[in-house]
């Protein structure tokens, strides 16, 4: 029988770094918040594809969430997530309280995600990315990686990230991993959990607009929301917060070429993401009568 090695675990930052400087790089970092699902697990392996030293961070962030969202009914597993990263062969798991991340008496400076911070899932929830952007930064100082990964389903995140990579030289190269789904195309998600069977049947209409969307690209970019549109108004029970189609960096929607579809809804009180690659193409024009 084969024996799944448990990898060490760092709860305080002094921890962290005894540990960390005893392992070889090159260093991957996978950030999560725990409640591990297959999509987490996705990370991990593209991780231990990429480096010598896969570096796990488990920490419900409380700066990410606004007031009355669900940080404290957060699916919190850590048991279940420790045993799912040993048998994915991470090295070592960051697993720390709030006070060891965000110290008492600390003088408040957060990273600021910019305008891009304030569209989409920003205008929805205000601050979310402040909170999001610093959390990672933080990450990134005490594991100092070279490489870190994220998924695609929150797609503005992985945006913001990489910015501010790059714009800040953090030196760490940020690495987008396509999101994983189940079966019927819904994407996975720690607050897939919260849906009760009927709320589960619904969200799926979520990744069909979005193909739908994306079957729509050669028609041009109204005709991908268009098709999105659709097929979110047949689900009423679907709270739509946006639709929104843009270029490939959060932009405005280019007339042709790589874009992004992008969608957020609430069913019940859990609200879900999703996004999907588009590529657009010019409508044809129709050819004038020349009798």
């Amino acid at each position: 029988m084969t024996t799944v090695s448990r990898p060490a675990v760092a709860e305080t930052a002094d921890e962290l770094h005894r540990l960390r400087g005893a392992q070889p790089g090159p260093v991957a970092l996978v950030p999560t918040m725990g409640a591990l699902h297959e999509g987490h697990r996705t990370l991990v392996r593209a991780a231990r594809e990429r480096a010598a030293t896969v570096v796990v961070s488990v920490f419900v962030n409380p700066t990410q969430f606004g007031p009355g969202e669900d940080f404290d009914r957060y699916p919190r597993t850590w048991d279940a997530d420790l045993a799912a990263l040993a048998e994915e062969g991470a090295d070592l798991v960051f697993h720390p309280e709030v006070d060891e991340v965000y110290p008492p008496g600390a003088a408040g400076v957060t990273v600021d995600p910019g305008p891009l911070g304030a569209v989409l899932e920003g205008a929805v929830r205000p601050g979310h990315f402040a909170g999001v952007l610093t959390v990672v930064a933080k990450l990134f100082g005490l594991v100092r990686p070279d490489l870190a990964l994220f998924g695609e389903k929150d797609y503005q995140q992985l945006t913001l990230i990489r910015a501010m990579a790059r714009e800040l030289a953090l030196g760490v190269e940020v690495v987008g991993v396509p999101t994983v789904r189940e079966d019927d195309g819904l994407a996975l998600s720690s607050r897939n959990r919260y849906l009760s069977p009927e709320q589960r049947a619904t969200a799926v209409a979520l990744s069909r607009a979005l193909r739908a969307g994306a079957d729509a690209g050669p028609q041009g970019a109204e005709a991908v929301l268009a098709a999105a549109r659709a097929v979110l108004a047949a689900e009423p029970a679907l709270v739509q917060d946006y639709l929104e189609l843009t270029d490939i960096d959060l932009g405005p929607a280019p007339t042709a070429g790589p874009a992004r579809l992008l969608v957020a809804a609430r069913a019940g009180s859990t609200r879900l993401l999703d996004n999907a690659a588009v590529t657009l193409a010019r409508p044809t024009q129709p050819s004038g009568d020349l009798r």
